[in-house]
């Protein structure tokens, strides 16, 4: 039995562009209640969150406490995404705990977490140019120019989901692992970064 049949790319997919469509703001319910998609929901629902708070950040004709608030905000949701990362890669693991691999397996130095969520951004960025290929009033010359790049971004998309399916499969059966490679946010601990123990310290 394959321990990650239901983490196959197409599923991943298919959840990453219902949950767009569905909009930022919506409940972001996972495909299941299940270990990894419990954290694979979480980590979607924070890059689509990142993505609109780091439109707004770029604005010109607010005042700057709006952008503040935008960066703290990015920062907050880029800590959650990583944890989230971290958290599919040992979901993940957890199901193949009894799986040693081969001497020989191939060691991949992308964790399958991490290849989960550049599928979630992928989403994020086909999305968004996919709307320009629409926009109202655009000129030919830009819907032609989105239309190159959704192309390429659909392509790298289908690239990645197949790498991904082949990591998971061949861990499955010891022929290649991964190890979870902890982010250590240094700039979001205040034990780590000067500024934040320095003023603690005054």
């Amino acid at each position: 039995m394959n321990p990650f049949e239901d983490l196959a790319s197409g599923a991943l997919i298919a959840y990453h562009d219902a949950r767009i469509a569905a909009g930022a703001s919506a409940t972001a319910a996972a495909a299941d209640d299940s270990d990894a998609w419990r954290f694979v929901a979480a980590n979607h629902r924070n890059n689509h969150l990142l993505w609109d708070e780091e439109d707004q950040a770029r604005r010109t004709d607010v005042a700057d406490a709006a952008i503040a608030a935008n960066k703290r905000a990015i920062d907050r949701y880029n800590q959650q995404r990583n944890d989230a990362i971290e958290r599919i890669d040992e979901a993940l693991l957890a199901r193949i705990a009894g799986v040693t691999p081969a001497p020989d397996a191939w060691h991949n130095a992308e964790t399958a977490g991490s290849m989960i969520d550049r599928l979630s951004i992928l989403a994020l960025k086909i999305h968004h140019m996919r709307a320009q290929t629409l926009r109202a009033g655009a000129t030919a010359e830009h819907v032609a120019a989105c239309e190159a790049k959704l192309a390429r971004l659909d392509s790298q998309r289908r690239d990645l989901a197949r790498c991904l399916d082949t990591l998971l499969a061949r861990a499955a059966d010891g022929r290649a692992f991964w190890r979870i490679y902890r982010q250590f946010k240094m700039y979001n601990d205040p034990t780590l970064n000067p500024y934040l123990y320095r003023d603690a310290n005054r």
